[in-house]
């Protein structure tokens, strides 16, 4: 199963249609928040599912809760923008919540920064910010690729 992942799109309709030039062919998007309601563009560009949740900057509700959690493959994949967790050591703070709520992986945004890395036996993906990069990072997403039996795969995609 392939996964496209953005978040921190911040309104951005061009980095949106950016992405999409961009994706290889996906079954389900997941958007990590700030500015949730672009996953409604998102679904409504591609017709594919699109889970989203609530971030920081989303001030007015829309609808999406601050986390949502999924089985995808036999998989426990946590969705959180991350705000509410991340303090001292996004690393750190996301493994330990992790291993509390029993999640294999964990897929944040918030920090504006792509990050494809094991905190113990869990996977922390943040795809990034196709709008507003930080941390000397350039725009990008991910696609998360997943089959069950086999450890996950993600691709971080910088937009051209």
């Amino acid at each position: 199963m392939k996964i496209g992942i953005t978040g921190d799109t911040h309104g951005s309709v061009q980095a949106i249609r950016k992405i999409l030039q961009l994706t290889p062919p996906v079954e389900l998007w997941l958007h990590t928040g700030d500015h949730a309601a672009d996953a409604n563009l998102l679904q409504n560009l591609t017709g594919i599912e699109t889970v989203c949740v609530r971030g920081n900057c989303d001030l007015l509700d829309n609808g999406a809760k601050y986390d949502e959690f999924l089985v995808l493959e036999n998989f426990k994949l946590w969705l959180t923008h991350g705000h509410k967790y991340i303090q001292w050591n996004e690393k750190a703070d996301l493994g330990y919540w992790a291993r509390q709520l029993d999640q294999d992986i964990v897929v944040y945004g918030h920090t504006h920064a792509p990050v494809n890395a094991y905190y113990g036996d869990t996977l922390l993906v943040n795809p990034g910010s196709p709008a507003r990069p930080r941390g000397g990072s350039k725009p990008c997403f991910a696609v998360l690729t997943l089959q069950r039996g086999a450890k996950p795969e993600v691709e971080l995609i910088e937009l051209k």
